[in-house]
């Protein structure tokens, strides 16, 4: 090899070099925030992927995750978030909760956040409206005004003797006081006592329904997404202590839970996904209106309701969507 041949090869790998990390920092960068764990949040951050996919972006290709998850520690989003605006991502998405859209909204007012929440974005001051949101936060609410209406009706006809009804919250939930107000409300119509019981933890959970049980409390309502990933357990402890529940997710009912009804799961976290997509082709978050949950489905478990001893009115069989048996 010739002097010149051997200058010429050394000055193409320095080029490569330098060229290797100017091209991964062209690639577009996610920061995807979660309070819980990659196990519980699998499903979800799929459907999150395909609206990534639909609008041109594709994990590995021409985008790159930072996962940031706080393993049910709540207390550490605020460090995680921090972590990810100060590595300069192109969007925050942070998807769970009302917890972490309102940490994420502290960390940053420039880089531009997607959230998923289960409350009112409007009336917990997350954002200005649902149709322009301004600022630089937008995404998808699993809320829906009638929702906590349904579900007081529902468990009317499925325990009509009932005169007291429960409420599974986590006291973490920022959106907690909206999700109490409209469960209130809508008791109060129907001429219902309602009995607020909180848990955070696992020993608290089985807790709750053991206090739920000892109050002749007849049926519970459980719809915080704290309690999502503990499905399971959530679903044992209501049948270890015989109080008929109904539950936000389909997945409950499919762990052995009485009846579902709420929005489709994946829904708000394909539309988070559509949204981070347009947002890195140009879109902003301020013009991007809030979207709201439209679709539900009604799931019911027969073994579930015969193991309670519950006769599960013909009405609300005709209206289901699917009925385990």
């Amino acid at each position: 090899m010739t002097r010149r041949e051997l200058l010429l090869l050394l000055c193409g790998a320095i080029t490569s070099a330098r060229a290797a990390p100017a091209q991964q920092k062209a690639m577009k960068v996610i920061g995807y925030l979660n309070g819980t764990s990659p196990d519980a949040n699998a499903a979800l951050l799929a459907a999150f992927r395909r609206g990534l996919n639909e609008t041109g972006y594709v994990e590995g290709q021409n985008l790159v995750f930072e996962y940031r998850w706080a393993e049910f520690h709540y207390d550490r989003l605020p460090a995680l978030a921090a972590d990810l605006v100060g590595r300069k991502v192109d969007v925050l998405a942070a998807c769970g909760g009302a917890g972490e859209a309102f940490v994420a909204r502290s960390a940053t007012s420039t880089i531009p956040i997607v959230v998923t929440t289960g409350a009112d974005p409007v009336a917990t001051g997350l954002v200005a409206s649902l149709a322009r949101p301004g600022g630089n936060l937008t995404g998808f609410t699993n809320l829906n005004t009638d929702l906590w209406q349904k579900w007081v009706k529902l468990i009317s006809e499925l325990v009509p003797r009932a005169r007291a009804i429960g409420l599974l919250q986590n006291p973490n939930n920022a959106g907690a006081g909206a999700i109490v107000a409209s469960t209130q409300q809508a008791a109060s119509a129907k001429g219902l006592h309602l009995e607020i019981l909180t848990a955070g933890t696992e020993a608290e959970i089985d807790a709750a329904f053991a206090s739920a049980a000892q109050q002749q409390i007849g049926a519970m309502i459980v719809g915080d997404p704290l309690f999502d990933s503990r499905s399971k357990q959530v679903a044992a402890s209501a049948a270890r202590y015989a109080v008929p529940t109904i539950y936000i997710w389909s997945k409950y009912v499919s762990d052995g839970g009485l009846i579902s009804y709420g929005t489709i799961p994946g829904a708000a976290y394909h539309t988070v996904g559509v949204y981070a997509g347009m947002i890195l082709n140009g879109a902003k978050p301020a013009d991007l209106p809030f979207q709201q949950s439209t679709n539900f489905e009604l799931v019911v478990n027969l073994n579930t309701a015969k193991v309670l001893g519950l006769a599960i009115p013909p009405a609300i069989l005709a209206r289901a969507d699917e009925v385990i048996e």
